[in-house]
């Protein structure tokens, strides 16, 4: 091997350690993350069915009446805390709908019955993962082609096949903007949909709710100053929607916001990131 060659096997070396670290401490960050409580919402918007708790559904529900187009899956439980539940989002396009996250309790063949099925809205188009965890709970029956981050393309591979990865910010068609947001994970990235006169901003972990208060998920394998500019950016991004992966078990699986409240709770997150805490 050539000194040339050194750094960059002494870079891959670290990754690899870091990747496997972060493996072991993702089961413990599930249970982690603690009670999700999702404050100033009503409704019964994407509400878990306690009575059906332990029987599989696969039908797709209509977020809120006021969203018209966002579809969620019905609720699972994290293994680890059963608290916490989270979900898939079918984002209903003209130009194609759109997969985000992932699920087990999602089928593309299976029939509605308080809901509806992916096939019924037009199937999906294509399917994006916020980060690589959220490929440790692939639901059976999706075939539609995969996009992730680059960064994260090697550890998603390992579960399921990665049709594409990206590596810049950029737009699907005139709607659909792909916001890499590393931190949490090198390959981190958030969503951000506009439909129906909303802004909605899918940023899985990166920004998840805790008894009412919007946090942060600091790992092993996280960047720390990687994760405050992303937070710095997500805080000048424009949205009044914020859909996580995880929520309280039977909470509203969203958090309406605006440009002020977003600014101050954002930035609450920063100055505690910036202490060294790690929500």
């Amino acid at each position: 091997m050539s000194d040339t060659q050194i750094p960059q096997a002494n870079a891959d070396t670290e990754r690899s350690e870091r990747e496997l670290r972060s493996r072991r401490e993702l089961m413990g960050h599930l249970a982690l993350m603690g009670a999700a409580a999702l404050a100033g919402l009503g409704g019964s918007g994407c509400q878990s069915r306690p009575k059906e708790e332990n029987v599989p559904m696969k039908e797709l529900e209509q977020v809120d009446a006021a969203t018209p187009g966002l579809y969620a899956s019905a609720p699972q439980r994290l293994p680890y805390d059963s608290s916490l539940e989270i979900r898939a989002f079918l984002l209903q396009r003209n130009r194609g709908n759109l997969l985000i996250y992932s699920a087990e309790t999602l089928a593309s063949d299976a029939p509605g019955r308080a809901g509806v099925g992916i096939r019924d809205l037009g199937g999906i188009a294509r399917w994006y993962l916020n980060h690589w965890h959220e490929a440790s709970v692939i639901a059976d029956g999706i075939t539609a082609p995969l996009y992730c981050h680059e960064r994260d393309r090697k550890s998603v591979a390992k579960n399921v096949r990665v049709h594409e990865a990206f590596v810049s910010r950029h737009v699907l068609d005139d709607d659909f903007e792909v916001i890499p947001t590393p931190g949490h994970t090198s390959g981190a990235t958030a969503f951000s949909w506009s439909n129906g006169g909303r802004r909605f901003l899918f940023t899985s972990d990166t920004i998840y709710l805790r008894e009412g208060e919007w946090v942060a998920t600091v790992l092993g394998e996280s960047d720390r100053p990687s994760y405050i500019a992303s937070l710095e950016l997500i805080r000048d991004l424009d949205f009044d929607v914020l859909v996580p992966w995880a929520t309280s078990r039977g909470r509203p699986c969203y958090a309406a916001t605006d440009k002020t409240d977003a600014r101050r709770r954002i930035g609450a997150i920063l100055d505690r990131v910036r202490r060294g805490e790690n929500h």
